[in-house]
């Protein structure tokens, strides 16, 4: 098993940057694939990007392609979201999640584990 603690967090203004980071303890953090997924008020849970294994694969939704960046670092047990040009519709609370599917997954109950959570607003 892995917990997952995220962090970073907090306002910023539209067209700002911010950085989430994931920290994680447990047994075999490289054994897991790793996403972010986000949830706004009064919506469903939504994928937002995920990292493989070793770091050789990403996969991005849509509507944060170009954006935001996952990244993470085995020898640390962390992974992280940098996310630039923010816009209002990011508003959400970002989860780091942790599976152990074959490929990459941007379905919400596939994923294993999950952190607390941490919200992110983005107003003027």
């Amino acid at each position: 098993q892995v917990q997952l603690v995220e962090s970073g967090g907090g306002l910023v203004q539209p067209g700002g940057s911010l950085k989430l980071s994931c920290a994680a303890s447990g047994r075999s953090f490289s054994n897991y694939n790793m996403g972010w997924l986000r949830q706004a008020p009064g919506k469903d849970r939504e994928f937002v990007a995920a990292i493989s294994r070793n770091a050789g694969s990403t996969k991005y939704a849509d509507s944060v392609k170009g954006r935001f960046t996952i990244s993470r670092d085995n020898t640390k047990n962390t992974v992280n979201l940098q996310m630039n040009s923010l816009k209002p519709e990011d508003t959400a609370v970002y989860y780091c999640a942790a599976e152990r599917t074959t490929f990459l997954t941007n379905v919400a109950r596939l994923y294993d584990y999950w952190g607390q959570g941490t919200q992110v607003t983005v107003s003027s």
